[in-house]
């Protein structure tokens, strides 16, 4: 296993632990939550890292496999998936957001099936990495935003943070919107019939 997919493989680990904490943080004692919490938030900063590195090296040293190709965006879902979740449960996101962003990626991911039953590996584009790079910056916020113990109602309070979040929420819904749909045409003949 190259570098580039041993980080990949990483990135699925530290998504784990990440789990891990953002499931038990309430029951450990006060003092000890804000330190776990930015523990969390940091793993899931190193994960969107790991993103990057991953990519970058497996082009520069020409290390891309099929196995990178496949799990690399895969870790990417499971990761969205995780962390977005995560800040729907923690009062800090609209449950609609995560419902367009998640459904997103199993339509793309139902896509990335297909194309292996025929024998086509789709990697990700520069409209998918756009959106993920988006993504995972938008989850690092709203983590610290968790590290603080805000919500919604204390988001709202500072008006400038809660415009600032709103656009930054409407930016990852559209990009993320247009990203899935660019991957349906550019891969239209997939799924349509070549008669039509």
């Amino acid at each position: 296993m190259n570098l580039p997919n041993k980080l990949t493989m990483a990135r699925i680990v530290m998504i784990f632990i990440f789990l891990v904490i953002c499931n038990v943080d309430e029951k450990l004692p006060p003092d000890w939550q804000m330190p776990w919490k930015a523990v969390a938030v940091f793993l899931a900063f190193l994960a969107g890292l790991t993103d990057i590195l991953d990519g970058y090296i497996a082009r520069k040293y020409n290390l891309i496999t099929d196995f990178g190709q496949l799990m690399d965006p895969l870790a990417d879902k499971i990761f969205m998936a995780t962390t977005f979740i995560m800040l729907v449960d923690k009062g800090i996101l609209e449950g609609w957001v995560a419902v367009i962003v998640l459904s997103r990626e199993f339509l793309v991911t139902g896509l990335r099936l297909v194309g292996a039953s025929k024998g086509v590996v789709i990697p990700s584009d520069v409209t998918g990495k756009l959106k993920t790079s988006l993504q995972m910056a938008f989850v690092v916020i709203g983590g610290y935003f968790w590290i603080l113990g805000w919500k919604g109602p204390e988001i709202k309070n500072v008006l400038w943070v809660w415009w600032c979040w709103e656009i930054a929420k409407w930016v990852i819904i559209v990009v993320t919107v247009y990203s899935g749909a660019n991957y349906f045409y550019r891969l239209r003949h997939l799924y349509m019939d070549k008669k039509m």
